[in-house]
């Protein structure tokens, strides 16, 4: 089996370390379960602990990378998940779902599998954060692979959403975080942390703009109201899905 992130998931470990807040705000809405399938689980971010949690990977590489002291993984794809119906409490999937080839199936199957909520750490594709002024193609791509919000009520039923808040210091390092820190775009490594700098092209230009503009001073005059700002509403946001009967 291969998978995506058996390419790009270099710096994965490295650069996207769980934020403790964002960390928070997922526990908390796992509510009282004690089994938990944590699919697209990459590394292990935002795997809580004092849970039995059940990691579902399809990057094999991945998996490699994943801590000493880390949940068990099963290399497998969210579409076809090898578990019985309702075998666990709840369900979570982080920054993942825009990579699975059938959403809709992929989210059938944590349904199936699991009897309390799912919680799904994810983005409005509606949403237009700052970067997107300077690279429109990182808005095209996510409309593209994002689900719209109306989309989870249609595959799960009734469900809560959720804004998450992204800190001005945030640890990881998915596409958006470094909201107030624009410096950190014109990092390669830095991009290397987000799939979505992988899967655009043409990007030189609008980075060239960004630089010209933050060594000239006119993106701070243009987003002055950042820099009071400790969050920032980047358009992520938690989908809470209740257990069935």
């Amino acid at each position: 089996m291969t998978a995506r992130y058996d390419t790009i998931g270099i710096n994965y470990a490295e650069l996207r370390k769980p934020d403790p807040r964002i960390a928070s705000l997922v526990d908390a809405a796992l509510g009282i379960a004690r089994s938990v399938i944590n699919v697209g689980a990459g590394t292990g971010s935002y795997e809580p602990a004092g849970r039995h949690v059940t990691a579902v990977e399809p990057s094999l590489e991945m998996i490699r990378k994943r801590p000493a002291g880390a949940a068990p993984a099963v290399q497998a794809e969210a579409g076809a998940l090898p578990f019985a119906d309702k075998a666990f409490d709840a369900a979570m999937a982080i920054l993942t779902i825009h990579h699975w080839p059938d959403k809709q199936a992929g989210l059938a199957e944590l349904r199936r599998v699991t009897r309390g909520p799912i919680v799904l750490l994810t983005f409005d594709p509606a949403h237009r954060p700052w970067l997107t002024d300077y690279l429109p193609e990182l808005a095209a791509l996510d409309e593209a692979q994002m689900p719209a919000m109306a989309d989870y009520a249609r595959w799960l039923g009734p469900v809560e959403v959720r804004r998450v808040p992204v800190p001005h210091d945030c640890s990881d390092g998915f596409l958006y975080a470094y909201w107030r820190r624009p410096g950190a775009y014109l990092d390669p490594r830095i991009r290397s942390g987000s799939s979505s700098f992988w899967m655009i092209e043409g990007a030189e230009a609008g980075l060239s703009r960004l630089g010209r503009d933050l060594e000239s001073g006119a993106w701070d005059r243009r987003y002055a109201d950042l820099a009071a700002l400790d969050t920032y509403d980047a358009g992520y946001r938690l989908v809470v899905a209740p257990g069935i009967d």
